[in-house]
């Protein structure tokens, strides 16, 4: 996360971040050695000077990257380079650098955004049964996806109380934003997971694809 500005990780080799604590000692043992991209990441960068961009080579990948990427991508063969979140900016100010990004696409770059639609560790339930307020949070930005209706979900204004609940803070919601600016009036829409965990936790994860 970051302040007033968008850091783009345009070192050669990122280093594996362990951004985290209260977790076993596998996690903190746990390395993601892909390699960066620092002429793709340096284009982007300027692709984004609107955008009080500036570029990095000390930061690496923190685990909001590499513990999808280790999923995903578990020979970490595929280049790899992070942006940062600004959380002084508006959900249209996120949708609108999704839309800048957006042109990476048609030169087979992968855009994927991390973090949870529904975000609340305060509101944590350990016997796992989800809140209903978490499952009508996750239900209408899924239906909202669903309808390409993207304004509503960066109207966070009118959300009121369910956001607040949801997530009271916005830096795990705003990456799902890029993501959506980034897509495509042709893509098609599927979810890969719908759960929610520990009652406050949304697992639903999207992919825009074939615009």
């Amino acid at each position: 996360m970051t302040r007033g500005t968008t850091l783009v990780d345009v070192s050669a080799k990122p280093r594996t971040i362990h951004d985290f604590y209260g977790f076993p000692d596998e996690l903190y043992a746990k390395q993601y050695p892909a390699n960066g991209h620092p002429q793709l990441a340096g284009e982007v960068a300027t692709l984004l000077s609107p955008y009080q961009v500036e570029t990095d080579d000390t930061w690496g990948l923190d685990h909001g990257a590499w513990a999808l990427l280790d999923a995903l991508f578990p020979a970490a063969d595929v280049p790899v380079f992070q942006l940062s979140v600004d959380i002084t900016q508006t959900m249209d100010w996120h949708l609108r650098i999704g839309q800048t990004l957006s042109e990476l696409r048609d030169r087979g770059v992968l855009i994927l955004g991390s973090g949870n639609i529904v975000h609340n560790l305060r509101a944590l339930r350990f016997d796992g049964k989800a809140y209903d307020w978490a499952l009508e949070f996750d239900r209408f930005v899924a239906d909202r996806l669903n309808e390409r209706n993207f304004a509503a979900l960066a109207d966070v204004s009118s959300m009121g109380q369910l956001m607040n609940m949801a997530n009271p803070t916005l830096e795990h919601y705003a990456p799902a934003l890029t993501i959506a600016g980034a897509s495509s009036s042709k893509d098609e829409l599927f979810f890969a997971t719908e759960a929610i965990d520990l009652g406050s936790i949304a697992m639903r994860s999207f992919v825009l694809h074939g615009g």
